[in-house]
């Protein structure tokens, strides 16, 4: 909802879809014996940031753009060396929200996991019933190969968080922007027009108009929007054993 609604400026270029393709051709997590998708500033290689500009350039025919992929939340500080004017926007949700969401991500593997096929391990998650990794490699992530589908997602939720937030210690506070998920949903309008006044966007009437209506129109979501959905899904029970995993960074982000 937050890369589509800031793709809607026509100030900003946007491939309007996640890049995992991209960014995974530039530092093939094979390269780094599949150990996890985290990247420092010692990672850029020569000539990157004119690679990556002129391949957005190129389908966009902007020079300033927007990005969305989950797996560089663990690249913020190598974002941040390689574009020192980028700007993170940063958005949170509940855990049990969130680890409701990856769970049910996790059962669409084809979707999901396509890109961990040949991934140097047995996934046995759950007792076997899923054999492919989704979403995204924190470190330490063999520990988690055999362990419940709950427990997986929580420690992604608490690991991909704590990466971001410290990332965001390290940045000026004019170049992280943090907001709620649930702040959207009870104020789309105005929380997007503080979003987009931190990142210096327009906030045109054609965009007020998109934000009117965006709750209406929902992307890639496996259910009706809402808030503590968790509680009444079948993984519930699950979700609350697994929350103590995700407690202290929960309490960080103000949940």
């Amino acid at each position: 909802m937050v890369y589509k609604t800031l793709s809607a400026s026509s100030e900003l270029g946007s491939l309007q879809k996640e890049t995992h393709d991209f960014w995974e051709r530039l530092h093939p997590i094979v390269d780094r014996a599949w150990d996890s998708h985290v990247l420092s500033a010692a990672d850029i290689k020569p000539n990157e940031r004119a690679a990556v500009t002129g391949h957005f350039y190129r389908h966009t025919g902007k020079r300033r753009f927007v990005d969305k992929n989950n797996q560089n939340g663990f690249c913020v500080p190598y974002l941040a060396e390689l574009f020192p004017d980028a700007i993170f926007v940063f958005i949170t949700r509940n855990p049990g929200d969130n680890i409701n969401s990856l769970m049910r991500g996790w059962r669409k593997s084809d979707e999901f996991g396509a890109w961990s096929k040949s991934l140097p391990a047995n996934v046995s998650i759950d007792g076997g019933k899923i054999t492919r990794w989704c979403f995204f490699l924190p470190e330490s992530w063999r520990d988690y190969c055999d362990s419940s589908l709950a427990e997986v997602c929580a420690y992604q939720y608490r690991t991909i968080n704590e990466a971001i937030v410290d990332a965001g210690k390290r940045l000026p506070a004019k170049r992280f922007v943090q907001l709620k998920y649930e702040d959207i949903l009870l104020d789309p309008v105005g929380v997007f027009r503080n979003v987009f006044e931190r990142v210096d966007l327009n906030f045109s009437g054609s965009i007020v108009q998109h934000c009117e209506h965006v709750l209406a129109n929902p992307y890639n979501t496996f259910s009706e929007i809402g808030v503590d959905k968790w509680r009444k899904d079948s993984d519930a029970d699950a979700i609350a054993d697994a929350l103590p995993t995700a407690a202290q960074i929960a309490k960080i982000l103000g949940y």
